[in-house]
């Protein structure tokens, strides 16, 4: 290898790449196994054990109005709204719809059940508004976890955001709630926006739509845009994923083209082993 000093130094760097997504990966399931911790205890003192799925939201809608009270921070614009913790814990979050959503969905998962986000987008393709989607009775029932209710129609019946697309379910279903912009209508909706990646964003959420339609329903992506821990550990895996290619198309191009015959890792240790503990002659 020392007669291909580039190749070596490509070597070189692909272990450390290997190395170095070994341990973020390693530190992304230590940080996921705590933030589940804390999330569920968080959601066992909030939310009723035995109780149906429709109570247990609206125990998590009645924590979110009536809780007791949460920390002030006057830099809260500096804390990650990611971050499950500091969205349950500092009261300026909860007042963001964006990380209000966050806080309601990484609760509703903890109890058990299925949430994502739903964001209300305007003529232009920007979001206006964040609320949160259950499935509750095998439909995803519409929730704003900014305004701390579910919508329902004058008889009661949970609403979905098809139905909420209707102008009259939409006013009848908002009527008695205090202060409801009526901007926040359901006519453009999406649960994940690409066109807020530069460039490359807009044409690749056209592509999915047109080669995948469901793409956005087929995975619960909320629970990776909404929960930092968990991004990051997917991240660290896929970074694990790409140094492992490296190193194989490294190793397989110099066997191959330059005649390097690399002793593997296993045989390493073995040798290492042989070396420390066999008995000397």
């Amino acid at each position: 290898m020392r007669r291909h000093p580039f190749f070596r130094t490509l070597w070189i760097a692909a272990n450390i790449l290997f190395a170095a997504s070994i341990f973020l990966v390693l530190y992304g399931l230590v940080r996921e196994f705590s933030t589940r911790r804390y999330l569920r205890g968080f959601a066992d003192a909030v939310v009723p054990l035995s109780g149906l799925p429709e109570q247990k939201v609206e125990a998590i809608l009645t924590w979110m109005r009536q809780g007791p009270a949460r920390r002030v921070s006057a830099e809260a614009d500096s804390l990650s709204p990611r971050d499950p913790q500091n969205t349950l814990e500092y009261k300026r979050l909860l007042q963001v719809c964006g990380t209000a959503t966050n806080a309601f969905v990484n609760l509703t998962h903890s109890a058990g059940l299925e949430a994502r986000r739903l964001l209300l987008l305007d003529p232009h393709q920007r979001a206006k508004h964040v609320v949160a989607e259950v499935l509750l009775d095998g439909q995803w029932a519409v929730v704003d976890p900014a305004y701390r209710f579910l919508f329902r129609d004058a008889r009661g019946k949970l609403l979905t955001a098809q139905q909420l697309r209707d102008p009259g379910t939409l006013g009848a279903a908002t009527r008695k709630v205090n202060g409801y912009p009526p901007a926040y209508t359901f006519e453009v909706t999406t649960h994940i926006r690409l066109a807020r990646v530069p460039v490359v964003g807009r044409p690749l959420q056209t592509l999915l739509d047109k080669m995948l339609p469901r793409w956005q329903e087929a995975f619960n992506w909320s629970l990776v845009l909404e929960r930092e821990s968990l991004a990051h550990t997917l991240a660290a895996g896929l970074l694990l994923c790409f140094s492992l290619a490296a190193r194989s198309t490294l190793s397989w191009y110099g066997a191959r083209r330059l005649g390097i015959t690399r002793v593997r890792l296993r045989e390493q240790l073995v040798r290492a082993g042989e070396a420390l503990f066999s008995n000397p002659r």
